[in-house]
């Protein structure tokens, strides 16, 4: 795990001196991913990364895990509150009506758009990096909201299935009820990962991992692959 950690840092670090800029910017919502990233980044760059908390009519206890990990790592840290920034959107923006559920998934995928806008903010100002927390389960089937939490220059942890994450995590000291809690992008009250994926994280990964998994989640996995291939591709352009 340590070597594991260090390959890590240093690959960071080897990124963002190839790409002439001077530190790291990532947001820290309070879940295992994000706090292994920080990790990382502090890592790589001691005095120069930094941790933005985003609220976004989010849960307070994810706000204050997202502090205790900062405070146990030494990560500076900006809060910008975007509730309202979010209330302005929505109300600026049109009801068109419709159904209901997509009308639901449009707004909640807002957040995580205002929250690359912010951290794209503090890199240009910067000259940072932004670093992004998805791991390869979450790619393997296009967990991520397309110009949201994808939108980042660098994922260090795109190699890695969740259960290595949290493997990872336990190793460089992140508080297990951290490790432990349900994974959630936090789009909307009690909303999780595995309940918007439709399968666990455990199958996920044995599926990634060893090809092995019922004919269910072969299933499940397999259409949310190509349902969401498109999140992992430059936008096409057409033939001269």
């Amino acid at each position: 795990m340590e070597e594991l950690a260090r390959n890590l840092a240093d690959w960071v670090k080897s990124q963002v001196l190839e790409a002439r800029c001077e530190g790291t910017v990532f947001g820290l919502s309070g879940g295992v991913d994000s706090s292994v990233v920080g990790a990382l980044c502090k890592r790589a760059f001691p005095d120069a990364c930094l941790g933005v908390l985003m609220p976004c009519h989010s849960a307070e206890t994810d706000t204050e895990d997202a502090g205790l990990v900062a405070q146990q790592l030494g990560i500076p840290t900006a809060t910008v509150r975007l509730d309202g920034v979010l209330d302005a959107l929505l109300d600026a923006l049109p009801d068109e009506g419709g159904d209901p559920a997509a009308r639901k998934l449009a707004e909640a995928n807002l957040k995580p758009r205002l929250r690359m806008a912010t951290l794209y903010h503090f890199a240009n100002r910067r000259r940072y990096l932004v670093v992004g927390t998805g791991n390869r389960s979450e790619i393997a089937v296009g967990y991520c909201t397309k110009y949201g939490d994808a939108g980042v220059d660098i994922l260090p942890l795109g190699n890695l299935l969740k259960s290595r994450v949290r493997d990872l995590a336990r190793h460089l000291g992140i508080p297990e009820r951290i490790i432990r809690k349900p994974p959630s992008a936090g789009l909307w009250e009690g909303q999780t990962d595995e309940g918007e994926m439709g399968l666990t994280y455990e199958e996920l990964d044995c599926y990634l991992d060893t090809g092995e998994a019922t004919d269910d989640v072969r299933r499940r996995v397999d259409s949310l692959a190509r349902a969401t291939a498109h999140k992992t591709c430059l936008p096409p352009i057409p033939s001269p």
